[in-house]
């Protein structure tokens, strides 16, 4: 989004930002009570919101760079119940235990965080294996191997309003800039 940002502020400058971090759950709420103007949240979400979708991004495993499958073309999903697990969570819209329910898995979880960093450098450490979305990954300062699952996953991000009518003019014209997105 930094560029979004970036080409926005050329034509308005004098717009501000508050960015809030928040797990899904939590900005669905700020954004039905009024509290922030917009979000980025996994779809699907509430169907009375205003929904841009965004991006499609692919959930990988993150492993150490010595880990046996470090070569591999794809992770498979049943190693991930044979090594501790670092869980990379918070809030009640989960899509890693989503993929743990779906394929019946029952991953020795040794650490439950909402911090990505904590997770990856735990990963780089040897102290277990994760899984995180592909946006995290990229330029990253960790020493670590990002694998495919062998049963691909996904999140898909939408920009997220109560409804664009009735949303302020500088979400409106915001919303214009998403085609900026790399």
């Amino acid at each position: 989004m930094p560029e979004v940002i970036r080409k926005f502020q050329i034509d308005y400058p004098g717009v501000d930002y508050e960015l809030l971090l928040g797990d899904y759950t939590e900005i669905e709420e700020w954004i039905a009570e009024g509290r922030v103007d917009c979000g980025f949240l996994r779809l699907p979400t509430k169907e009375s919101f205003d929904v841009t979708p965004l991006h499609k991004d692919q959930l990988m495993a993150v492993i150490p760079q010595d880990h046996p499958f470090a070569t591999a073309e794809a992770f498979p999903l049943a190693e991930l119940e044979k090594e501790p697990f670092m869980l990379l969570e918070k809030g009640a819209k989960a899509e890693i235990s989503a993929i743990f329910e779906k394929h019946h898995l029952h991953p020795k979880i040794h650490f439950t965080t909402w911090d990505d960093y904590a997770v990856m450098s735990m990963v780089e450490k040897g102290l277990g294996i994760a899984i995180l979305p592909e946006l995290i990954l990229k330029r990253i300062p960790y020493d670590v191997v990002a694998k495919p699952l062998e049963v691909p996953a996904y999140r898909e991000i939408g920009f997220v309003c109560r409804d664009r009518e009735t949303a302020s003019l500088a979400v409106r014209r915001f919303m214009d800039y998403l085609k900026y997105r790399n």
